[in-house]
């Protein structure tokens, strides 16, 4: 069975306590640029923080030194990067800008220089607010149009509760309208959705909930409505899931935590971080497999790239939490893998 090759790219320190939030692109001369969120000011989500890189030669074993993408310009962070390379050919840096607790958008910058240099920005989440947008979580749909996927919540202490929309753009990131449904569950809401466009020109999004399982909701109008959130058999706890297609396959990879212990819904254990293929359009999901499963560690915020047609690339964090330090982990995970080939 082949196997996985993972190890810590960006180990957190006294002086960098978390990196995390990573997405990663294939650049034009085959290497491999990595963007995350480099914490010095703390580890938690609020402690300042700017968007790093790191460069790949050899398709994810090693890495450069890291270098500054985005510098945190913000009260709080920048942070939280999702990379996307545009039908145009241009790659799109999308993060978070953290001012205040009432105050989180997402932006986007573009590069036509393969991540040299990046141009001007647009603000994708036109709506006043606290706009969660997770790591590698942009996508861009058959006919053009990209997604911002965000939970939002007008103060995110004050009111503790959120509900997810989508934001579309139609000319790859210039401008940006919102969607005309807001998704709500209850306790704390609809939270950090994920989007995956199925065969069939729906788009189906993933619900992070704090109701033990991960919920559904489905789109036949490019994210604008949505159908009213539905659970569906996938145990969790409140974490977030990454759902990605397999672009070899054609087939859907679902990456959670799968954690049935008592308790966990509410109390968000991360571990462990499983896999498993659907090859139905997420009607069911087989070949589970855990990716993880050392309990001393959380592990959430996947991405997912595919540098080439065997190789799954992710990088996920890990959270010591003895010591309160979250570093950032790549994985080479071999497609056959999942399917337990």
């Amino acid at each position: 069975m082949p196997e996985i090759e993972s190890h810590i790219v960006c180990p957190a320190s006294a002086d960098n306590p978390r990196n995390s939030e990573a997405s990663v692109a294939l650049l034009d001369d085959g290497r491999l640029l990595l963007a995350y969120t480099h914490f010095y000011g703390g580890a938690a989500d609020h402690a300042a923080a700017f968007i790093a890189g790191k460069t790949s030669s050899d398709g994810g074993r090693t890495w450069s030194q890291h270098f500054e993408i985005v510098a945190n310009d913000a009260d709080q962070n920048v942070m939280s990067a999702s990379l996307l390379r545009l039908r145009s050919g241009a790659l799109a840096l999308f993060f978070l800008r953290k001012n205040s607790d009432s105050d989180l958008h997402a932006y986007v910058r573009k590069s036509h220089d393969e991540g040299g240099s990046w141009g001007d920005e647009a603000r994708a989440t036109t709506i006043p607010g606290y706009h969660c947008v997770n790591n590698d979580r942009v996508i861009q749909l058959a006919s053009g149009r990209v997604l911002v996927p965000s939970s939002h919540s007008p103060d995110w202490r004050r009111d503790g509760h959120f509900r997810n929309i989508c934001f579309h753009s139609d000319d790859e990131g210039a401008t940006w309208r919102a969607g005309a449904t807001y998704l709500d569950l209850p306790r704390r809401g609809a939270m950090e959705p994920g989007l995956v466009e199925l065969e069939d020109g729906r788009i189906l999004q993933i619900i992070r909930t704090q109701l033990g399982r991960i919920y559904r909701s489905f789109s036949d109008d490019a994210a604008v409505t949505w159908t009213d959130p539905e659970p569906t058999d996938i145990v969790s706890p409140e974490a977030p899931a990454t759902i990605t297609r397999l672009p070899s396959t054609g087939d859907l990879l679902l990456i959670w935590n799968d954690n049935h212990e008592a308790g966990t819904p509410l109390e968000g254990r991360r571990c462990p971080l499983t896999s498993a293929i659907s090859r139905d359009e997420a009607d069911t999901w087989t070949a589970q497999r855990n990716l993880e499963t050392d309990d001393r560690f959380d592990y959430a915020y996947v991405s997912a790239a595919f540098p080439d047609d065997e190789t799954a690339l992710l990088t996920y964090w890990v959270n010591d939490r003895s010591a309160q330090r979250i570093s950032l982990k790549v994985a080479r995970v071999p497609i056959a893998w999942f399917y337990g080939k």
